[in-house]
């Protein structure tokens, strides 16, 4: 089996998964609780928050645990809406972001907001100008996607980055879900006030993730109960599954250059043979992340492909696509400028440190057969 499928999901790391085994059996008390067993767990809470907030160079009461990507970037964006709407009721995003955010912003458009969604260039990218152009006395959040998941396009973050910083008022959040041990990410450093990660997409369990919120920077909790997580995010702690987050953050980051360095020559050598075939079109941008890769047979659907493929036992998957009230597709190929057909036709390989070139001859080799078979049937 071949597993082309990492910006879905990962598997879980055998060493990590151990250690959320080990802490589930051993350190099962509520955090919460007064008693030693209860102040075991808070430990364990505390120094995974501490190693994940060292390992991102940020300080630790900048970092919260989430279950993952969906609900951290719903936090970030309704939790500023809620915080600044008194201030203004404006946000811009780009027309390409995952649907956690999008819908997120539809439901404010539900409640009177209005939202900006900016247009993309054949790589993937938003125009500086045109966000500049965008910016109104109302506008409160600019959220982003640092690395787009359907076709790898990478955002010119330092360069919103700098034009934001003549609107101190104005949040600036960051969908780094596909980002993290991809792409440098210098929070720290950065104008970035908001940051959204998920676990399962590299290595840690399901259900897990953080996010990061400069210090200084008010958002509003949208989970209101006991208090946890310094108010922002209330309910019992996933201590086992934060635990085993901190330990998968430090094993990829660990290892990024080296990491970084595999994923460009698997993905190289993916998108030369892609490129030399015929009817193959590669929809990645040159600049892009290090793990993705887009491409299409003209005239075949991607689902098409995507199941030919896996009756050779090999898993990659279809775009994913998401809709907006303002628009009739959202698609990340077709938002780039291509057509219907092609935007249809598009599939999307994902790698993952794990992966080989031992896999790519062999992916190879299944595809030369896909692709003439599917040629013969067009």
């Amino acid at each position: 089996m071949i597993y082309f499928d990492n910006s879905a999901t990962t598997k879980t790391d055998s060493t990590v998964l151990s250690t959320y085994q080990s802490v589930s059996e051993n350190y099962f008390a509520n955090p919460s609780s007064l008693h030693q067993l209860g102040e075991q767990s808070q430990q364990l809470l505390t120094r995974s928050r501490k190693q994940i907030a060292q390992i991102m160079n940020v300080s630790e009461g900048e970092i919260y645990f989430t279950s993952g990507g969906t609900e951290g970037d719903n936090l970030a964006i309704k939790g500023t809406a809620i915080e600044k709407m008194n201030r203004g009721r404006h946000v811009i995003t780009a027309s390409t972001e995952h649907p956690a955010v999008i819908k997120s912003l539809e439901q404010l458009e539900m409640l009177g907001w209005d939202v900006t969604y900016l247009p993309v260039d054949k790589e993937g990218k938003i125009n500086i100008d045109e966000l500049e152009n965008a910016i109104k006395k109302e506008t409160v959040l600019v959220s982003l996607m640092a690395v787009n998941s359907e076709t790898g396009s990478l955002q010119p973050l330092k360069e919103v980055g700098e034009l934001l910083e003549q609107y101190p008022s104005i949040h600036f959040h960051v969908d780094a879900v596909q980002a993290i041990g991809k792409i440098d990410l210098d929070l720290n450093n950065s104008r970035i006030d908001m940051a959204v990660f998920s676990g399962h997409k590299f290595h840690a369990p399901k259900g897990t993730g953080f996010i990061y919120v400069k210090a200084g920077r008010k958002i509003a909790s949208l989970m209101s109960g006991g208090g946890q997580e310094d108010t922002l995010r209330s309910g019992t702690e996933n201590v086992p599954g934060s635990v085993a987050l901190a330990k998968a953050v430090r094993l990829l980051m660990e290892k990024k250059t080296e990491n970084i360095k595999k994923l460009i020559d698997i993905k190289n050598l993916i998108i030369d043979y892609l490129s030399a075939l015929e009817k193959v079109t590669v929809f990645t941008p040159t600049e892009s992340a290090p793990h993705i890769i887009c491409f299409g047979i003209k005239n075949i659907r991607g689902e098409v492909v995507v199941h030919a493929l896996e009756r050779k036992d090999i898993y990659i998957s279809t775009t994913s696509a998401c809709s907006s009230k303002k628009k009739d597709k959202l698609h990340s190929v077709a938002e780039m400028g291509y057509t219907k057909n092609e935007a249809e036709s598009a599939v999307r390989i994902s790698l993952s440190h794990h992966n080989t070139e031992q896999e790519v001859d062999i992916f190879k080799r299944a595809f030369d057969e896909v692709h003439l078979r599917l040629q013969l049937i067009e």
